[in-house]
């Protein structure tokens, strides 16, 4: 049954993937469906890729929500396309292909798929199954002896929190004040999302809003007290109504190690029918029997609890294998600093003898005797431990250890029995741990798949450090600074700095400027830092930024010293340093080709219009293209000699720098023989000479040359040749205007011109209108401005400046078209001021 529904077209252009992206990762988040957002939208966006990118067609998205999953059609307009099928025995694609990944990994991610299609379009469809799960992360503890119980402190603290019907914070107890450090006027008013790290371990499927919504939820989670750090909580939440029957949620909140307080014990149906609290059991019988949680941290937590409880030890603690065996991590421990520990390494073979190797059980009687012998228990209190391996089919999956203050308190017989409770639950372990390197691998994929598009987005130095250091805070670590290398020769400078706590970013950006920034390294990889890592005292890895075999940077990602960092996370951080460090680096090209391309542009533009005694010019010149500041149009005004000036205004064929570089060539020769005392037309004939002396590099032009002599009345006389060019036009004091020239042949053609000179007065109050030809053929759809368009404005210009005779063209040629003109455009207007007559 489908029970509800969104749909969104995208065009096929390159952004309409991440829109796309988007849109089904926000659809999917609003229905709660926050465990499967990450697969649908590596496989929408492979979809929609195919789509818009591929087939060059409109993508179609739609997803349909029912019970237990969702469904997300992507369709194009291609209906005739051939499904590509291959051999049973064969993949449908190579992944290193650009072409047919979306179907290979709809075949590896999604719980079904398939390809419809109807007469006018194609749809390919993936279902996406949600896990079976309970509501939030519940266990309970066996009924043991008084003197079993762990430990707390003297006085519980229970923090009590009441959230109202909008997710904000409506009381806040004393307690809440003791435990997170924020005074109730700090708190009061602020949504629980804003103070919540949620969630405090992988795996939890269940989020803030989800959870306060449920009429009972019991899980773990983070908070994030006054200074800053996250403090693991134990949460019982419990929805009400006032009499006014208006909803909230009433919240009790302990510190993790203190569950017990508040954690429901699990109930058992009896035989008739009821549900009654579980019978005394051993509680090495309740650890070996209990089903498994869905999650890898709730059973390891859960883990490490009851083999201290199983052994009466004050602490334990459990560490997973790496892949290649030769290193522990640490990931669940009690009665121990916990989130000081959490994803540390040790190595598996820490000595030459039995009792140095984690493959195999060891008793130590008093570790003051051998410091060092388990490197976790450093400085905790504890003296004796026993350790056991966590095995599967021989190889290594971890370690299970339980430690006591007292020394001699364990013999083989604990371990033993230790040892075969971890035999146990070690299949269990490994299954979690491979669901979760899955749940992690399939984040990462969707991770850098959002990455690369945001980088490839801009060709931007300063934006692509930002995007570089908001990808990585907080989703890989709590701040990052950027350190970028300008060549060889020149040290890092420190370009960008983040941290996920704005408040804290000047300082330690100060922090950082007094380190030596880190060694350039060409070694691929995260590596620490300990000069940074003791000056802001958090853990510091640097990745160096690698781009066309040198490096251009490093990454630097830092978190405080009771959080580090996992290996999936800097493995992640190395696929993301890669990517950035490659559109750093193209950043950098661009900007520099960028510089050049527009100096020499400036090169090629006049130095500025001289002042004309008794004239009034202006210039409007816009070249087409991004980037570009000179295109084929070009423009000049300048003195000649004493009493006479020269002007031009020209076309080159095309646009762009190849029309810009005949511009130059053009501009400094009119110049150059005008100054030699030719008249119009002799200058012209050289210059076409020059233009078609660059033989296969020539192209044609339009010109409009003259030569312009302020007169004494007032007035100015003017000499003009219009090569191929469109014709000037004369605005009168009454409204009329004609054409100021006649048509000649344009530039760059044939050999031999013969071109005459046209010679008119201009009076007080008249106006000469030169354009290009952008002006006159600016479009929209079928209808183009024209002559006569331009004559119609012109003829509504009587009585203003040269200036705003200009702009109202200018502003006329923008209006008529909705898009931005694909044609360089250059106005020049002269005007003979009125006379002013005395009083």
């Amino acid at each position: 049954m489908i029970t509800a529904r969104a749909a969104a077209s995208f065009d096929p252009v390159g952004r309409s993937v991440a829109a796309a992206r988007a849109f089904v990762r926000d659809t999917l988040q609003g229905w709660g469906f926050a465990d499967i957002v990450d697969d649908a939208v590596v496989l929408t966006s492979e979809l929609v890729t195919n789509a818009v990118v591929h087939a060059g067609t409109r993508a179609d998205v739609l997803c349909l929500r029912a019970e237990g999953g969702v469904r997300v059609e992507v369709a194009d307009r291609y209906p005739d396309r051939e499904l590509p099928l291959a051999p049973p025995d064969r993949l449908y694609a190579d992944p290193d292909r650009e072409s047919g990944r979306g179907l290979m990994l709809c075949a590896a991610l999604a719980t079904r798929w398939g390809v419809e299609y109807t007469t006018t379009r194609k749809h390919v469809w993936f279902r996406l199954d949600l896990p079976d799960r309970p509501v939030g992360t519940r266990s309970a503890g066996p009924v043991v002896p008084d003197q079993l119980l762990p430990l707390a402190e003297t006085r519980v603290r229970v923090a009590v929190l009441q959230i109202d019907a909008a997710g904000t914070i409506s009381a806040w107890n004393e307690d809440a004040e003791y435990v997170f450090g924020y005074p109730a006027e700090k708190a009061l008013g602020r949504p629980l999302s804003e103070l919540a790290a949620w969630p405090q371990t992988p795996g939890t499927g269940t989020g803030v809003a989800e959870a306060l919504g449920l009429s009972r939820w019991e899980g773990s989670y983070g908070i994030r007290g006054a200074d800053g750090r996250v403090i693991p909580v134990y949460a019982s939440h419990l929805r009400v109504r006032d009499a006014h029957g208006e909803p909230s949620t009433v919240c009790l909140l302990v510190h993790d190690d203190e569950r017990a307080v508040l954690q429901s014990p699990t109930r058992v149906p009896a035989e008739d029918g009821r549900l009654t609290e579980p019978r005394t059991a051993d509680p090495f019988e309740v650890f070996i029997g209990s089903p498994a949680p869905d999650d890898l941290d709730g059973l390891l937590q859960r883990t490490v609890e009851r083999a201290r409880d199983m052994l009466d030890a004050d602490s334990a603690f459990l560490l997973l294998a790496t892949d290649d065996e030769t290193e522990l991590e640490v990931r669940a421990t009690t009665g121990l600093p916990s989130t000081r520990q959490r994803f540390a390494r040790v190595p598996v073979e820490a000595g030459t003898n039995r009792f140095g190797s984690a493959r195999m059980p060891a008793v130590h009687d008093d570790l003051s005797v051998v410091p060092g012998a388990v490197p976790l228990l450093d400085s905790t209190g504890m003296r004796s431990v026993v350790t056991v391996p966590l095995k599967v089919e021989g190889r290594l999956t971890g370690s299970l250890g339980v430690a006591a203050e007292t020394p001699g308190r364990y013999s083989n017989d604990e371990a033993l029995r230790l040892q075969f409770a971890a035999d146990r639950i070690a299949l269990a372990v490994e299954s979690a741990r491979l669901g979760e390197l899955e749940r992690l691998r399939r984040g990462s994929l969707s991770f850098l798949v959002e990455a690369s598009d945001l980088l490839a987005g801009t060709l931007d130095r300063d934006q692509t450090l930002a995007l570089m250091a908001q990808m990585t805070v907080p989703t890989l670590a709590t701040w990052c600074a950027v350190y970028t290398i300008t060549d060889q020769t020149s040290d890092p400078y420190l370009s960008y700095v983040l941290h996920e706590d704005e408040d804290r970013i000047d300082a330690l950006k100060a922090l950082l400027v007094q380190v030596d920034p880190p060694e350039p390294v060409t070694e691929t990889g995260a590596r620490p830092w300990a000069a940074a890592a003791a000056a802001v005292h958090a853990e510091t890895v640097v990745l160096p930024l690698l781009a066309r075999n040198r490096v251009i940077g490093m990454l630097t990602l830092g978190k405080p010293h009771e959080e580090h960092f996992r290996q999936e996370i800097l493995e992640l951080a190395e696929d993301l340093s890669r990517r950035a460090a490659l559109a750093l680096d193209n950043a950098r090209l661009y900007s520099e080709r960028t510089a050049i391309s527009r100096s020499l542009q400036r090169s090629l533009l006049p130095p500025g219009s001289p002042a004309i005694p008794g004239m009034e010019v202006e210039v409007i010149y816009r070249a087409a293209g991004e980037g570009n500041e000179v295109g084929g149009d070009f423009y000049d005004v300048f003195p000649i000699r004493d009493g006479a000036y020269g002007f031009a205004i020209g076309d080159v064929c095309g646009t762009g720098p190849e029309a810009a570089a005949v511009t130059g060539l053009a501009r400094h020769a009119l110049r150059l023989l005008a100054r030699e005392g030719l008249g119009g037309p002799a200058v012209l004939q050289r210059l076409n000479a020059a233009i078609l002396d660059e033989g296969a590099r020539s192209r044609f032009l339009t010109l409009l040359y003259g030569e312009l002599h302020p007169q004494p009345d007032g007035g100015a006389l003017m000499k003009v040749v219009c090569a191929g060019h469109p014709l000037p036009l004369r605005l009168r004091p009454d409204g009329q205007v004609l054409p100021a020239a006649d048509p000649q042949p344009l530039l760059g053609v044939i050999d031999d011109l013969d071109l005459y000179e046209q010679t008119l007065t201009l009076d007080p109050g008249d106006v000469l209108l030169c354009v290009t030809d952008g002006v006159t053929e600016r479009r929209e759809g079928t209808r183009m401005l024209g002559d006569d368009g331009l004559t119609d404005v012109l003829t509504t210009c009587t009585g203003l400046t040269a200036g705003a005779v200009a702009a109202r063209v200018l502003r006329a040629v923008e209006r008529f078209a909705a898009e931005p003109a694909s044609d360089d455009m250059a106005i020049l207007a002269f005007r003979v001021p009125e006379q002013r007559t005395g009083d």
